[in-house]
This record gives structure tokens, sequence and C-alpha cells, in this order.
């Protein structure tokens, strides 16, 4: 909680506030699809791993957070918008890549260079219209 939200709380507040002060800004939160879907348990089954409560119940708020901050923020030209990825690959049991491969469309878990771009884009002016979104980057695993 202290870090999922309390921090985000204050960390985009105080830049918020400075932003709009300057009349002008983008935030981008980083949060998770599990804040949009709840858990797939049989991704895990025969695993030594599963997932815990309160990291859904953490990025679920985040994604709210962020519109509320939109709203705050927006009269005062501060874009604020959430970025939720899925699955990133990171050495993690080859039965649960597999699976999870396969609850994508692109049959693949994310990397490193999956991210940079959809920030880039809620960042720049070519979405300056945009804000309060929560843009899923998951390969498709929640348009299912």
């Amino acid at each position: 909680m202290k870090t999922n939200a309390t921090g985000l709380f204050c960390i985009t507040r105080a830049f918020g506030d400075e932003m709009a002060r300057r009349g002008a800004g983008s935030i981008v939160n980083i949060g998770s699809i599990q804040g949009m879907v709840g858990p797939d348990f049989s991704l895990y089954e025969g695993l030594n791993m599963n997932t815990i409560p309160d990291y859904f119940s953490h990025k679920a708020g985040m994604v709210n957070l962020t519109r509320y901050f939109a709203a705050q923020y927006g009269p005062r030209g501060v874009r604020v918008n959430c970025l939720s990825p899925g699955g990133f690959y990171h050495s993690q049991h080859p039965a649960f890549v597999e699976r999870y491969s396969q609850a994508t469309f692109l049959r693949r878990m994310a990397d490193t260079e999956d991210l940079g771009g959809p920030v880039i884009f809620l960042l720049s002016e070519a979405v300056r219209y945009v804000t309060g979104v929560n843009l899923p980057v998951d390969g498709g695993y929640t348009a299912h």
C-alpha cells in the first residue's frame, strides 16, 4: 500500500501540482492488466508460483486514481493517463510462459522494448486530447 497507493498518490500530486502551476504537462502512471481482470489461476496450476490478491486491488485503484487526477488537473492543462502492461517475460517457469503466451493474441509475453513506444505515445502531443485513459499493452490478453 505504501508504494502502490500512497506513493502513487503523493508523487502524482507533487508532479501534477507543479505541472498545473505551469499550465501544461503529461503524467503516465504504469499500472498492470491485473487491475483490469481477475486472476486466471489455471496459468499457475502445478507450478510453484501464484498471484497475490492485494496486487489486483492496488492496480485497479491506480486506474481509477488516474481518472481522478485527470479530472483534477485537466482544467489546468495537465493530462493524466495510465498504461497497463501485461505478462512480462523474466525467466518464469517454461510451462507458465507457454500458457500465458497462448492466452494472448500475439502468442508471446512482453519484453522490455514493448513499453517505450506506448509511454512516448501517451506523453506526446499526438494525443493532446487524451486524458483519463487506461491503455492495456498486453498482446491482446484483455481483449478476450
